[in-house]
């Protein structure tokens, strides 16, 4: 508890600035995820305060994100019309979706899930940064230059035909879900066509507009026209937030500068009666929950969903995960993964009950928070509050925030998120991958990899490819190392310092195998190599193990093979200093004792060159 109050002024500042930065997001988020901007606010309150309470990372601010809105836009669409189109009929089962996916992430994180989150590389945690910081400059671009392209006539008119295809189709849609066969009843079509009015058209050109500017890949596309149609007006609200930002921090950093120039731009925008574009207006009303989720449950109607849940769950843990490192990464602190998956359930499910729209952690808001102060959880409880106190006391207040001065916030926060640490090592990186004739460090390869497919792709998909490329590579380099350094070599060869020392006769008749690193089916090609290499005088192989600690299912079956091809050439094989887990598994498949007998099996190198030595003379 004491912890938790050991930096007030600064949590507050995080909190509060996280949570105005985080509203425009979150009413953003909810109208998109098809149930409303109540749905995006609510989501936002209950995730950031209960997932900080519960969680495990200390600046965390959690709340709706995109890839998160966009799967739950698929599973909303999905039950409403699965029920006639009926968006209250559909609630009770979308939002038992939400609690299920809530309940998964508990579930996750009581498994112990999180702490795989470590094995994340640094090229992948550094791609996906800098991407994060790219995503926002883009996307922030647009609105500081004071351009909205569903209000541009223009452009808008270009949308026009696609919008009357749009609005035939959903006619369509519902007759088809009504049962009207349309080559039969033309007359229904007709009729409903005739009822289409110009408002409706215009409502989805809008609606197509904006959908074909979103984004990173659409902000670049209208970039042209944002540049002939600029807002002066707004750009310079924008331009005046960046420069309060990086100014103010040259006079204090006791105050978060991102505060001052939210307070500073809003007053004198507002002061001034400037004609700029305020934030979307704020809606009212005390949070009740939906008991309908309990009242009208139906296991039917989710069953098609739980593997939509479980996917959910599983995005919600990786976003909030990766943005947990990101914090880690700021704020040289660690978090506790399992406990952040148990928060971030709890959050999804306590939203969820009042319907809210499912989250997690949001690396934006959170670097927000860190840059204005925040260190304990608090902060991120407070963001919630404030989301809270801004819907119930200061709507009609925080609706005049201009849009320009929480874009020109953002992007100082783009900026200042991105890896320049892994940016600036690019040149000097050893360049062990050829692609053609151009010679590339793999890190860097895997860094720009995620960086771009972040930024023109999805987030999520472009990080577990990162993970899938950067853990292929690493097992090429480990096993190509481990095959170099674990060569068969005779007694004079480069023996290590017991192995010297012996007579010519048992120098052409023991053969010395040194496995330096495990056997996995990295190096398990050279050692198959084994008998192949040995002279025609050797009648016994030593092999040394004590740098051998593990061995997967390929090397364990490569041992097998080749002791069965040494086996037929009549050449006894003794194993020196064999470790705990070898052993273990060679037993279960009864290479112990069945190929290689107990009494071949020797503590210390010394007691099996005696053997070695006996069994030599016995013969000869």
């Amino acid at each position: 508890m004491k912890k938790l109050f050991s930096n007030i002024k600064g949590d507050a500042f995080g909190g509060i600035t996280a949570g105005i930065v985080a509203l425009p997001l979150a009413l953003a988020f909810g109208v998109s995820s098809g149930l409303g901007p109540t749905a995006g606010l609510y989501g936002a309150i209950f995730i950031s305060f209960f997932a900080a309470l519960f969680g495990g990372t200390a600046t965390q601010i959690s709340g709706p994100t995109a890839p998160m809105t966009a799967v739950s836009m698929v599973v909303i669409a999905g039950i409403i019309a699965t029920n006639d189109g009926d968006v209250s009929k559909a609630l009770p089962a979308i939002l038992t979706v939400f609690l299920l996916a809530g309940f998964f992430q508990i579930g996750l994180g009581l498994i112990g899930l999180g702490k795989y989150i470590r094995y994340i590389p640094y090229p992948v945690v550094s791609g996906f940064m800098t991407a994060i910081g790219v995503i926002i400059l883009l996307t922030q671009v647009l609105p500081s230059l004071g351009y909205y392209p569903k209000e541009d006539v223009e452009f808008v008119s270009n949308f026009k035909a696609e919008a009357e295809e749009v609005i035939l189709e959903n006619i369509l849609k519902e007759e088809a879900g009504e049962g009207i066969l349309v080559l039969e009843d033309f007359r229904e079509t007709i009729s409903r066509a005739e009822k289409i009015t110009t408002e409706d058209i215009e409502r989805e050109s809008r609606i197509l507009a904006s959908k074909n500017a979103s984004g990173t890949i659409g902000a670049i596309r209208v970039l042209p026209r944002a540049l002939q149609n600029i807002n002066w007006l707004e750009l310079i609200l924008a331009l005046g937030t960046v420069f309060i930002i990086y100014g103010f921090k040259k006079i204090t950093t006791s105050i978060p500068s991102t505060l001052v120039a939210l307070i500073v731009m809003s007053g004198i925008a507002v002061g001034f009666g400037l004609d700029y574009k305020a934030i979307q207006e704020i809606p009212g009303g005390i949070p009740i929950p939906k008991w309908e989720i309990i009242t009208d449950f139906s296991f039917s109607s989710i069953t098609p969903y739980i593997f939509t849940a479980l996917t959910l769950a599983l995005l919600g843990a990786i976003d909030s995960l990766l943005t947990s490192v990101v914090a880690d990464n700021m704020t040289k602190t660690k978090h506790k993964p399992n406990k952040e998956l148990v928060g971030q359930g709890i959050g999804n499910s306590i939203a969820a009950i009042f319907g809210g729209i499912p989250g997690a952690g949001a690396t934006i808001r959170t670097v927000v928070n860190i840059n204005a102060g925040g260190k304990t959880k608090l902060s991120g409880m407070i963001a919630g509050i404030m989301l809270l106190l801004i819907m119930l006391l200061l709507g009609p207040v925080a609706s005049k925030i201009p849009a320009a001065v929480l874009a020109g916030i953002l992007i100082t926060v783009g900026i200042g998120v991105m890896d320049y640490k892994g940016l600036k090592a690019i040149p000097h990186l050893p360049k062990d991958i050829k692609l053609g004739f151009l010679k590339i460090s793999s890190e860097v390869l895997i860094m720009l990899m995620v960086l771009l497919l972040s930024t023109f792709w999805d987030l999520i998909y472009a990080v577990g490819i990162g993970l899938v490329i950067a853990s292929l590579m690493f097992m090429k380099k480990i096993g190509d190392l481990t095959a170099k350094r674990s060569l068969v070599k005779v007694l004079d060869e480069e023996s290590w310092p017991d192995e010297k020392g012996f007579t010519k006769n048992l120098k052409e008749k023991v053969f010395i195998k040194h496995i330096k690193g495990p056997l996995f089916f990295g190096s398990t090609s050279d050692f198959q190599q084994l008998s192949r290499q040995i002279p025609t005088t050797a009648s016994i192989v030593i092999i040394r193990l004590t740098r051998m600690h593990y061995m997967d299912q390929s090397g364990l079956y490569a041992m097998e093979d080749t002791l069965l091809e040494l086996k037929k050439k009549n050449i006894e094989v003794l194993f020196v200093h064999l470790q705990e887990q070898p052993r273990y598994m060679m037993e279960r498949i009864d290479i112990i004792p069945n190929i290689i007998p107990n009494k071949h099996i020797f503590s210390s190198f010394s007691t099996c060159v005696n053997w070695a030595k006996q069994t030599i003379n016995d013969r000869d």
